[in-house]
């Protein structure tokens, strides 16, 4: 059965941030993820894991300047320094943290820039990332995002994702399966969840059109879960949806997973 993760930068925006931790907790779950910690001191939000018994299993590298249109760094030529800066911060939070999975943030590639270029720099910077996390046995995944979400980003097909995974070459480096981005994009679900069998050690869930809880909408997940148990996928799912109201009353779905 999976194991779902509360998405904090997404769910339980009721309360502040620090408060959904415990939120989480008295939701009934048991793993958390969030796109960035770094506007806290590690210890703190290592603090509010152990004081709710929780355990983060997912966050990202840094953004960069996301009001002037970054969405990672990892991938913009010339910029290896501060890609590689935000590499290293990312892994003193996931060791203070005992995270085991960092996403590392690509970029948007402006219109009329070199491609390849940015595919060159992302797969040199995530391979440096590889080669420091290994020893601490940490994984790093590399996710697509539709383009309805953010336009002109580097990776937009869960193809894209693992061709770069494949010229990384490294044993540490997976897909991040978004199965929203994979629906917008990519389609065929079951199909696509085979091929990736071995090559994703992280997926996040979210209904489509409209990014809601996973009960609505075109993808039937009750069949995407069994299909992760039949290939024996015993990871974490990612619950990195927009809740259409209160958080916790549109829990319903996730009743008979709590244990």
């Amino acid at each position: 059965m999976p194991k779902f993760a509360a998405n904090l930068t997404m769910m339980f925006n009721e309360v502040p941030f620090l408060d959904r931790f415990e939120a989480a907790a008295k939701a009934g779950f048991k793993y958390v993820e969030y796109l960035w910690p770094y506007d806290y001191p590690a210890e703190e939000l290592k603090a509010k894991l152990d004081q709710y018994g929780l355990k983060q299993v997912l966050f990202n590298t840094s953004a960069g300047d996301v009001a002037n249109g970054e969405w990672g760094l990892a991938a913009i030529p010339n910029r290896e320094a501060d890609a590689r800066r935000d590499i290293d911060q990312a892994l003193e939070y996931a060791l203070a943290l005992q995270c085991p999975t960092v996403h590392i943030m690509a970029a948007v590639v402006p219109e009329r820039e070199n491609r390849s270029a940015y595919e060159n720099t992302f797969v040199e910077n995530v391979r440096y990332a590889a080669e420091k996390f290994k020893p601490h046995g940490i994984n790093i995944c590399l996710e697509a995002l539709s383009p309805e979400v953010k336009p002109n980003y580097l990776l937009k097909s869960q193809f894209d994702t693992l061709a770069i995974v494949e010229k990384v070459d490294r044993d540490n480096v997976f897909v991040q399966l978004d199965y929203f981005h994979a629906q917008n994009v990519d389609g065929n679900l079951a199909r696509l969840t085979d091929k990736l069998k071995g090559k994703f050690s992280h997926v996040q869930i979210a209904s489509v059109p409209d990014r809601h809880e996973p009960d609505e909408g075109e993808i039937n997940y009750q069949y995407i879960f069994d299909k992760l148990d039949e290939i024996g996928y015993d990871d974490y799912v990612g619950c990195e949806y927009k809740p259409r109201g209160d958080t916790v009353a549109g829990l319903g779905w996730f009743e008979k997973y709590k244990n």
